[in-house]
């Protein structure tokens, strides 16, 4: 398979987003079935049913998009399968709703898991009899759609706990697609912010130039609770504060340094009035990397993952300690210099060659 980082602006480099390009284009073969997309907020659930859709034979035709957490209950109901005129006080006129306008493309029902129970009865005989009946309606309409379903919530607890009907799960879910969390594939995290920055320039902003190595590794190690779409809002935060100029560790809002001390050490004065004397390595430590609290829980750490990351730490601060200068980076870390160029190259650490 053709490696590729992008798909329909979709982002991703990593093996998983790689096997999710390839589902895609196998779910937009088969126009019938229905599909699940779970993930957390902001992973870009939507997006992937648009790429089914618009890959699939009904791309000629309308993709309707609903949210069923955003829409009252009283009203939902109307939005779904519109309603005859008389149906209710104030129908004076007869309302078209989502699925027959959705007619022969695909109505994508986002946050799906919110629906109550009613509705989703409703929603089942459009997915068994292919029709539905508007509110108010005395026959029902034939309609050609496909669903595709979207949800942040465990559906399959709901099921458990009688809050999701367990035979409209088993349709929902004939082919179920799971969207990482951006913290899963942290190396997509540089990938990601060239794109946002191409699209801002195409809006004719005055965007960022990048990001430094620090501020990078900074957002590789933060948590993203908020997935991409929080990622796109930093850059827009950054291009407002900063726009046209490079992102250092220093102009990154204080959540997403992760506790790091900031990792320009010429400009420390303890650092910059040290006595040569002292151990060249011992500079790389002069503040408290990982604070305890921080790591340790009831399930303990995880040594490996620690390791790593505060190895990569040293080979930063190192670095930048020597202005790039492999050479002295490797003598102050007490490496071989081929030792740090592989772990450098191991990392996908970008530094220019010194």
């Amino acid at each position: 398979m053709t490696k590729r980082t992008t798909f329909q602006n979709i982002i991703g480099n990593c093996e998983v987003m790689q096997r999710l390009f390839e589902l895609i284009g196998k779910l937009a073969e088969d126009d019938l079935s229905t599909v699940l997309i779970q993930g957390e907020s902001g992973t870009g659930k939507e997006l992937v049913a648009k790429a089914i859709h618009r890959h699939s034979p009904r791309k000629g035709e309308n993709f309707v998009p609903i949210n069923c957490a955003a829409i009252p209950e009283d009203l939902l109901e109307s939005e779904l399968f519109g309603y005859t005129k008389g149906a209710f006080t104030g129908a004076t006129n007869a309302k078209t709703g989502r699925i027959k306008y959705a007619d022969g493309g695909s109505l994508f029902l986002d946050e799906i898991g919110d629906m109550k129970p009613i509705l989703q009865a409703k929603l089942l005989r459009v997915l068994q009899e292919r029709e539905f009946e508007p509110v108010g309606g005395l026959k029902p309409i034939p309609v050609d759609v496909r669903i595709i379903a979207a949800t942040h919530r465990n559906l399959e607890q709901m099921v458990d706990e009688g809050k999701f009907r367990e035979d409209l799960y088993y349709r929902l879910s004939v082919i179920p697609v799971n969207i990482p969390p951006l913290r899963e594939r942290c190396e997509d995290i540089p990938y990601l912010i060239d794109h946002f920055i191409k699209i801002g320039r195409r809006q004719q902003k005055k965007m960022l130039t990048g990001f430094d190595l620090a501020a990078m590794q900074a957002l590789r190690e933060y948590s993203w609770k908020g997935n991409v779409r929080e990622l796109e809002n930093l850059i827009q935060h950054m291009t407002i504060l900063h726009g046209g100029k490079e992102i250092h560790f220093c102009d990154l809002p204080d959540k997403y340094r992760n506790g790091l001390p900031p990792p320009a050490l010429e400009e420390s004065p303890e650092i910059a009035s040290a006595d040569v004397s002292v151990p060249e390595q011992l500079l790389l430590f002069s503040r408290d990397e990982m604070p305890a609290a921080t790591i340790w829980d009831d399930d303990g750490v995880d040594f490996k993952g620690l390791v790593n990351k505060f190895e990569t730490q040293l080979i930063i601060k190192a670095l930048q300690a020597t202005k790039g200068n492999k050479k002295e980076a490797a003598r102050l870390l007490n490496l071989k210099r081929t030792t740090l160029l592989e772990k450098i190259k191991k990392k996908e650490l970008q530094w220019e060659d010194r």
